[in-house]
């Protein structure tokens, strides 16, 4: 499997949740479109700290979207520090870590949180 694409270290939030992700998604490999067909979950992102917001993502059929603000009823919602979000995308900070120190806290369906982490390959 070729490696994720990494955002550019700068950008804002805003331009990664709406902009940057989104594309991603619609550039995927058939693969990986596959490994999201069955996972039908909104995602609920809280970004702490100056710059944060609040985001979510939204997988239903293979589908995948994003937007701004508060989801209505998330199945998860990570929450994190945005100087930590920043490291992680930078490939600097391991996503497990910083769950397991305390830096991404995870609330509601963990299964989910799981099977996410092995589909994006972290």
């Amino acid at each position: 499997m070729a490696d994720q694409p990494k955002p550019p270290e700068d950008i804002t939030p805003d331009d990664f949740y709406l902009k940057w992700l989104p594309e991603q998604s619609a550039a995927a490999d058939p693969a990986q479109k596959a490994k999201i067909k069955d996972i039908n979950a909104v995602i609920q992102v809280v970004l702490t700290g100056e710059g944060g917001g609040e985001y979510y993502m939204t997988l239903a059929a293979g589908d995948f979207s994003t937007a701004k603000g508060k989801a209505d009823s998330p199945n998860m919602t990570i929450t994190q520090a945005v100087e930590d979000w920043r490291e992680i995308n930078a490939g600097r900070l391991n996503p497990q870590m910083a769950f397991m120190s305390g830096k991404i806290k995870v609330a509601g369906d963990m299964s989910l949180a799981m099977k996410l982490g092995s589909i994006m390959g972290n």
